[in-house]
C-alpha cells in the first residue's frame, strides 16, 4: 500500500465545514500533473544538467515526501514542490532510457495511463475490492520490494556488487519486473479506496492536496517500473 497514504491518514486530521470532494481531488492532481509535466519538460530539454544534480533532486523530493507525510497541512504547499522535482528527474530519465530504446518514453507514458483508468474502472465497478487480506497482501509486497530495492542501493553505493537479478533481462529479471509492475497497480486500488474513505468522512479540504499527492507517488513509481520492465524486454 502506498506508505504516504493510508486510513489512518484521515485519523489524525481535523474536521470542519470545508470538507474535502472527489472533484477537489481530481482538480488537485490536474494541478500537480501540469507542474510535473512542466519539471517533466526542463529535465527532458536539460538532461545532461539535471542528471549531474540527479542524487539531489532524489534526496530533496524524498526530504519534501517526509515532511508532507509527517505534516499533512503542508501538502497545499510542498506537493507541488515536489511534483516539480519529480518532473525535472522522470524527464532527465525517461530521455536517458529514449536514448538507448526509441520510442520507449511515448510507450511507458501510454501503458501508465491505461493501467491507470483501468484499475479505477476495476474499483469504481468493484471488480476489484480493497479488502482487508487484499491491502495486506498489497503491504506486505510493497515494503518487501522497498526492502529489496534499499539493499540494493546501500550495497551498489558501498561499491558491492548488488541484487543483479532484478536488472537483469532475462526471464526472471522479467517476471520480476512483472511483479512490482501489479503490486504497484494493486496500489492504486488502495489509495482510491482511502480516498473514498476520507472524502466520505468528511475530512478537511487541505486533505484534496494531500490525496492528490499520493496518488503522484504511486503513479510516478508505476511509470519507473513500467519503464524498467519495458527496458528488459527491448534487451
Amino acid at each position: 500500500m502506498n506508505p504516504v497514504l493510508n486510513k489512518k491518514t484521515f485519523q489524525t486530521v481535523s474536521y470542519g465545514d470545508d470538507v474535502m470532494t472527489t472533484n477537489g481531488v481530481i482538480n488537485k492532481s490536474f494541478i500537480l500533473w501540469l507542474i510535473l509535466a512542466a519539471g517533466a519538460y526542463l529535465g527532458w530539454t536539460n538532461a545532461t544538467v539535471i542528471m549531474n544534480y540527479i542524487w539531489l533532486i532524489i534526496i530533496g523530493a524524498f526530504a519534501l515526501c517526509l515532511l508532507i507525510v509527517f505534516n499533512l497541512r503542508t501538502a497545499p504547499y510542498f506537493s507541488p514542490i515536489y511534483a516539480f522535482g519529480e518532473g525535472l528527474m522522470l524527464g532527465a530519465i525517461t530521455l536517458f532510457f529514449e536514448k538507448d530504446y526509441p520510442g520507449i518514453a511515448v510507450n511507458a507514458i501510454f501503458l501508465t495511463i491505461c493501467d491507470l483508468f483501468l484499475m479505477l474502472a476495476a474499483f469504481k465497478s468493484g471488480k476489484i475490492r480493497a479488502t482487508k487480506k487484499f491491502k495486506k497482501i498489497v503491504i506486505l509486497s510493497t515494503f518487501a520490494i522497498c526492502l529489496v530495492y534499499l539493499i540494493d542501493i546501500i550495497l551498489s553505493a558501498c561499491h558491492i556488487p548488488g541484487i543483479t537479478f532484478i536488472h537483469s533481462s532475462g526471464a526472471l529479471g522479467i517476471l520480476i519486473s512483472v511483479f512490482v509492475v501489479i503490486i504497484a497497480s494493486l496500489n492504486l486500488v488502495v489509495d482510491f479506496d482511502v480516498i473514498q474513505t476520507g472524502v466520505e468522512g468528511h475530512a478537511p479540504k487541505y486533505m484534496e492536496w494531500y490525496g492528490a499527492f499520493a496518488l503522484m507517488v504511486t503513479i510516478v513509481w508505476l511509470y519507473l517500473e513500467i519503464l524498467r520492465l519495458l527496458t528488459k524486454l527491448r534487451n
